[in-house]
């Protein structure tokens, strides 16, 4: 097991950086909003924080709270529109600053392709770097499931992420960075794991990380170490 200054030179010297989305990069979790948007909110909140407790499955959890909001393409695209994800304090200067570095950003996420694409075009990140669960509609909009194909609608799924831009881009060094036990799983193949809890603290995932952090500045005061 690495130590912390380990992580540390493992992160300064990274190929590539994969961030969480839902409470880490954005303030928020997408798919508690789009429920409260929908009308569903408290159900499928507690949801929510059972998956991310990692007492259930994703995709079980993902199913479930699927089935209770049953979005349409409308009420989607209304939800970007009219209350877009607010960013997390720092994620823009730290992604800023690690693609002045030359790394590559990617945004891995078991939330919603057209909101994580929303984000990702603030950040100044490519839309072939996000990796996110893609809702299905009917051709009149209605909600029709989602694409369980996507390795990021099942538990272990951003591990497959991460394992799938190693072989592809041959990269040495993948840091992944997020707030749930999700995040934490998929180190390895991750070389390293950070927790962040500035938006919400997972009890389990602040125990267990070596690397706990509750603001961005402190990865920005890393790299500013050489």
């Amino acid at each position: 097991m690495a130590s912390l200054m380990e992580l540390k030179e493992i992160f300064r010297s990274a190929d590539a950086v994969c961030f969480d989305v839902d409470s880490t990069v954005i303030r928020e979790e997408g798919i508690d909003e789009l429920a409260k948007f929908c009308g569903v909110g408290d159900a499928v909140a507690e949801m929510t924080r059972r998956a991310m407790g990692g007492s259930v499955t994703f995709k079980a959890a993902l199913t479930a709270r699927l089935g209770l909001i049953r979005p349409s393409y409308e009420q989607v695209q209304k939800l970007i529109s009219d209350n877009p994800p607010e960013l997390t304090p720092g994620i823009r200067e730290l992604v800023s600053r690690l693609h002045e570095r030359g790394v590559q950003v990617f945004l891995v996420s078991g939330g919603f392709q057209s909101i994580v694409e929303h984000v990702a075009l603030q950040l100044n990140i490519p839309t072939a770097n996000v990796f996110a669960n893609r809702l299905r509609f009917y051709f009149n909009g209605e909600y029709a499931g989602f694409d369980e194909t996507q390795p990021t609608s099942e538990s272990g799924g951003k591990g497959k992420v991460i394992t799938h831009l190693k072989e592809q881009f041959n990269f040495k060094k993948v840091v992944m960075i997020g707030d749930g036990a999700t995040d934490m799983e998929a180190c390895p193949p991750g070389d390293c794991f950070i927790g962040f809890g500035g938006n919400v603290i997972r009890k389990q995932v602040k125990e267990k990380a070596k690397w706990y952090i509750t603001h961005f500045d402190e990865l920005l005061k890393e790299l500013e170490e050489r």
